[in-house]
């Protein structure tokens, strides 16, 4: 099922091919390291260099026969490079190549999504600036509270991809941490130096310390991120979900020429992309909690944490970048009804001008308590009757002895919802 969601860059960073090509440069890398220290001849890893190699099907073959893959791995290469192979892995224990190897996955992958995330969050930066005066009604607990600008919701989503970003680029330094530390992580047959090296020449920070395994909490870290990112996308999906209700429909996802919605009703347009998005946020969530699972192991290394980070890793990093391509493509082709936003702002008949109006009646002197139940009985007399809120203020002697008609009027201005707008802009760093 996860196949076909994988997108080409992410599918090459996960693949077999990828992975061994990932444990060969480690391998060659190491051989460097210790033909610095003098340990290996220079003209023995030239060879190295030269003939390294490895053929993925025998891998496969020589696999079944050890059930090793990490040794059917070295075997594989010895096969290639010869008499020299005897310096290959020397010191070195199968989680030096295995977790250096992942950690060079991770860091790519990470790359990857944050190009995408940095992408979706200017695509939003554009959708608030577009918008930034549309008013529209803000909904608490579902029901119409005071009026917003649709500009500030996609600010509201600009803000909140800045901070994935941040914790994304935190975990990702988090995880980009190599170990060449052997057996037990005491170095015992190793050289420190060695280490420093491989992790230099690959790009990754050397672990000040690690048993046979690098420390879980690292990964446990970069799945936590990738689960807030993939909640987050959940949350904006969500809200375009329900603002392409037929009720509401403010938004609408792109409908391309030939798509259909429904295979019995020809008239649906439904918010397909936005649905998957939520969908695949449970699965990434629930990958997650295996990660925080990971961390506790037995002494220096068991293998419970292996088989599931065989599969919750890469999925999560698939799932998160293919639920950012596909959002990616809702938010660039969103359709914004600003006529709808306007009617639904009209549904509730001035009633979202009851703070307002609470307000310059406490402002006139009235306690708070006596103003609500004022304010409040005039909106639930407009509910009742399907009664213009205003007019009924109007017609109120309590109130209007307050004002007059041009105060009334100020009050029932929507200028006041735009007035910070501005503000909030500067503050989210949208120019």
């Amino acid at each position: 099922m996860i196949a076909r969601y994988i997108l080409p860059e992410m599918g090459t960073i996960w693949s077999e091919e990828n992975k061994l090509r990932n444990w060969l440069n480690i391998e060659v890398a190491a051989c460097e390291g210790w033909a610095r220290l003098g340990r290996i001849p220079a003209e023995a890893v030239a060879v190295i260099r030269e003939k390294a190699d490895f053929d993925l099907q025998r891998v496969h073959e020589i696999e079944n026969e050890v059930r090793h893959d990490v040794i059917a791995f070295l075997t594989n290469v010895g096969e290639f490079v010869g008499e020299e192979s005897k310096y290959i892995h020397l010191g070195m224990t199968s989680s030096d190549i295995l977790d250096t190897g992942l950690a060079l996955q991770m860091r790519d992958s990470v790359e990857l999504i944050a190009t995408k995330l940095a992408a979706l969050k200017n695509i939003i930066g554009d959708l608030a600036k577009r918008y930034k005066y549309s008013l529209c009604i803000g909904r608490t607990h579902g029901v119409h509270g005071e009026p917003t600008t649709f500009g500030l919701k996609m600010a509201v989503w600009y803000s909140e991809l800045g901070r994935s970003l941040t914790r994304l680029q935190q975990a990702g330094e988090m995880v980009a941490c190599g170990a060449i530390s052997g057996a037990v992580g005491n170095f015992a047959h190793l050289n420190p130096g060695v280490e420093e090296y491989v992790c230099e020449r690959l790009g990754l920070n050397a672990c000040p310390a690690s048993t046979q395994v690098i420390q879980r909490d690292r990964h446990a870290q970069l799945m936590t991120t990738m689960a807030v990112i993939a909640s987050s996308l959940e949350k904006m999906a969500t809200e375009i979900r329900n603002l392409q209700r037929t009720e509401i429909l403010e938004v609408e996802e792109p409908f391309q020429k030939g798509q259909k919605g429904s295979s019995a009703m020809p008239h649906k347009r439904n918010p397909m992309m936005s649905e998957r998005v939520a969908g695949l946020a449970r699965v990434v969530r629930g990958n997650s909690l295996a990660a925080l699972e990971n961390v506790s192991l037995w002494h220096e290394r068991d293998l419970t944490h292996s088989s599931v980070e065989r599969i919750i890793i890469p999925d999560s990093c698939i799932l998160v970048d293919y639920m950012l391509q596909k959002f990616i493509g809702v938010m660039q082709g969103l359709m914004v009804y600003e006529e709808n936003m306007a009617r639904n702002l009209e549904k509730t008949l001035g009633l979202v001008f009851s703070q307002q109006l609470l307000l310059a009646l406490i402002d006139r002197g009235m306690l708070r308590e006596e103003a609500y139940q004022l304010v409040q009985s005039t909106a639930m007399q407009s509910w009742r009757e399907h009664t213009g809120f205003k007019d009924l203020v109007l017609a109120n002697p309590m109130i209007m002895k307050e004002f007059s008609l041009d105060e009334i009027e100020a009050i029932f201005n929507y200028g006041i919802y735009t007035a910070q707008v501005d503000t909030i802009f500067k503050r989210c760093g949208i120019d």
